[in-house]
């Protein structure tokens, strides 16, 4: 099992998605939680790592925990993703591994991995994004 954390940030209808340097597909910022770092800690040190920005700890709030067959791995990998709705400060500006950020709608989550289609659906499902 992989254990993540995942910035949730919607505007105008979209939500904010980034493409490391390596992959194809799409996924919510975030990552691995190192040495059982919070939930918190893990996605303020992943978010300011990834993008430059910091999270606004009091804006954050839990969406929920999702699973599924992780990217790139086999079948009996699962990715278990926690996520955070969560305002930052500062610009976007994608650093380490990260390659590039979009603001995707309901319709591009065929470019993202299996666990962020299901974050996708839930999200329409709460008519937050288009």
């Amino acid at each position: 099992m992989i254990d993540k954390v995942a910035l949730i940030n919607i505007k105008d209808r979209k939500i904010l998605s980034t493409r490391s340097k390596t992959k194809t597909k799409f996924y919510f910022p975030g990552g691995k939680r190192e040495n059982n770092e919070s939930d918190i800690t893990c996605l303020k040190r992943e978010i300011l790592e990834e993008l430059s920005v910091h999270i606004v700890e009091e804006s954050m709030r839990l969406l929920g925990t999702f699973e599924a067959i992780a990217d790139g791995r086999n079948q009996d990998t699962l990715v278990r993703m926690t996520c955070y709705f969560s305002d930052f400060e500062g610009v976007l500006h994608p650093a380490n591994e990260i390659e590039t950020f979009e603001w995707l709608t309901y319709k591009d989550k065929h470019r993202t991995s299996a666990v962020d289609q299901i974050i996708f659906s839930r999200l329409k499902e709460m008519n937050l994004i288009d």
